[in-house]
């Protein structure tokens, strides 16, 4: 069924408190969404984030990011007081995340709120704990040391700690227990504020699609509690790690730093732990989207030594073999995978043969840099019904940006291309493009609703300081957008199907 969806990083919501959050601005969004007729929220990782703020780059795959806990939905249930929080510094640009604030001030407002959840919902905490303790145990003590540490990555602690002596875990756990139980209750937190999201969601008629980064950070609690499951050598460090070769994004390549997969011994238990981490996956989203898909084929390894990408060599990957015991193990999942960059025949068959829809990007489209004419197959006629069609995604310029940026030629093709014209906004002609393929579900950025420019791009690959911090002044979404996004979804056939009288008499059931 055609359909339409936007994509917004839960961190570029609006609030007073320095990033968005899980909370009333989170819900406000989800009705806006039902309203424009989208039936998609697409968010980024909901991770806790790391060391450049990446939320590519986190301490945990399983665990929420802190920052996205609302304070005034605790402050509302009696586990804050609102002077805790009103007077600190959230940062001076309510147009982008400070992360630097966040970091100094949001951890100590949180034990405020964990002291007093402890005492008053014992009973729900256990629960949590224990339906989530194959992670949670883990990610707690890993948190706790990393703060005993000041901060220092596990690969520089003690021996017995870095090698998870079960006499040196336990003094851990004993030493450590208030901190270790703190960090379960934020999770505890984060948890039951993203369920009530996701309930109000389903209520409105959307799915949340998350996002899953391939690979994990070489400092996180996954690696640290199962290095079996990793290249790493007898110091437990990577030989070699992950990265990409030179492409349109940078031409030295990305390199990630990220451990490398040991699939071997993965395929020997069964891939057990992607088994694991994409069932928890989907049971927190409605869609899981795969990020780098193309490394279930073949992967880039490029020594630890290396200052660029460039020196790096293909490996061979799982291929289709892990698919098929995914879906021996969970059924059948609703994935999309991300299969941009650079393609070769068996990466395509994998796509295939996994019948997961693949992306198609507007922008590639008209990108002269890899051939006189750009790339024709990421043209709206050619998009298959299998795929999610985007202008531009997370790591893309905006299309007001991009139409200010790109090569002159490029621009040029997409204006002719695309009938575009300044009367309806040259972004919202290259929206249309998308709305009238012949993809089931076309995504577009928040920011391209907007007609917002580079200054509200999310990422740019290969640099540091200046990405995941664009966030949306209060009401950007309003009920005349909403009204004009709707016009959209009707005219291109993608507007959710209207419930019969028996599933709106089930959905009334289902919200008594």
């Amino acid at each position: 069924m055609r359909s339409g969806g936007i994509l917004m990083p839960v961190t570029s919501l609006p609030s007073p408190w320095g990033v968005g959050t899980l909370g009333a601005a989170a819900r406000e969004f989800v009705g806006f969404l039902a309203r424009s007729g989208m039936s998609v929220w697409q968010v980024l990782p909901v991770v806790p984030t790391s060391y450049g703020d990446s939320p590519y780059q986190s301490f945990s795959t399983y665990a929420g990011n802190p920052y996205l806990i609302d304070l005034d939905d605790l402050a509302e249930e009696g586990l804050l007081r609102h002077d805790e929080y009103a007077g600190l510094d959230w940062g001076d640009d309510p147009a982008r995340v400070d992360y630097g604030a966040l970091w100094d001030n949001r951890f100590d407002v949180l034990r405020h709120a964990t002291e007093r959840f402890e005492r008053t919902h014992a009973s729900e905490l256990a629960a949590f704990c224990e339906r989530e303790r194959t992670w949670l145990d883990d990610y707690a003590l890993f948190m706790a040391l990393k703060d005993a540490h000041g901060g220092a990555s596990w690969t520089t602690w003690e021996q017995p700690l870095r090698l998870r002596d079960a006499d040196a875990l336990a003094d851990a756990r004993a030493r450590l227990d208030g901190d270790v139980r703190f960090w379960k209750v934020v999770q505890c937190l984060f948890f039951r504020q993203w369920e009530r999201l996701r309930s109000e969601a389903s209520t409105a008629g959307v799915r949340i699609m998350g996002d899953l980064p391939f690979y994990v950070a070489l400092d996180s609690a996954d690696v640290w509690s199962r290095p079996e499951q990793f290249q790493l050598n007898d110091n437990l460090m990577p030989d070699e790690i992950a990265g990409v070769p030179p492409d349109g994004f940078s031409a030295i390549g990305q390199l990630w730093g990220n451990p490398l997969f040991a699939w071997d011994r993965m395929k020997a238990d069964g891939y057990e732990w992607w088994c694991d981490r994409i069932a928890a996956q989907l049971r927190r989203y409605d869609i899981l989207r795969i990020d780098h898909f193309r490394g279930f084929d073949s992967y880039f390894a490029i020594p630890a030594s290396s200052v660029t990408a460039a020196d790096g060599r293909w490996r061979k990957g799982p291929g289709i073999e892990l698919f098929r015991v995914l879906e021996e193990r969970l059924g059948r999942c609703d994935i999309v995978a991300e299969d941009l960059g650079y393609l070769t025949d068996s990466v395509r068959r994998l796509l295939a043969e996994s019948g997961f829809p693949g992306m198609k990007v507007l922008e590639f489209a008209f990108d002269t840099r890899d051939s006189e004419a750009g790339d024709e197959t990421y043209l709206p006629y050619a998009y298959p019904a299998n795929s999610v069609a985007y202008v531009g995604t997370h790591d893309n310029d905006t299309a007001v940006g991009w139409l200010q940026t790109a090569p002159e030629k490029d621009v040029e093709a997409a204006r002719e291309y695309l009938h575009l014209d300044a009367a309806e906004g040259e972004a919202w002609g290259m929206m249309r493009g998308i709305w009238a393929s012949a993809s089931e579900l076309a995504v577009v950025q928040m920011q391209d609703l907007l007609e917002l420019g580079s200054e509200a791009r999310i990422n740019t690959p290969s640099t540091l300081g200046s990405n995941w911090c664009w966030r949306a002044e209060p009401g950007f979404a309003s009920d005349e957008l909403a009204e004009r996004i709707r016009h959209q979804m009707a005219l291109y056939h993608r507007l959710p199907a209207p419930l019969s009288k028996a599933g709106m008499q089930a959905e009334k059931n289902e919200v008594k």
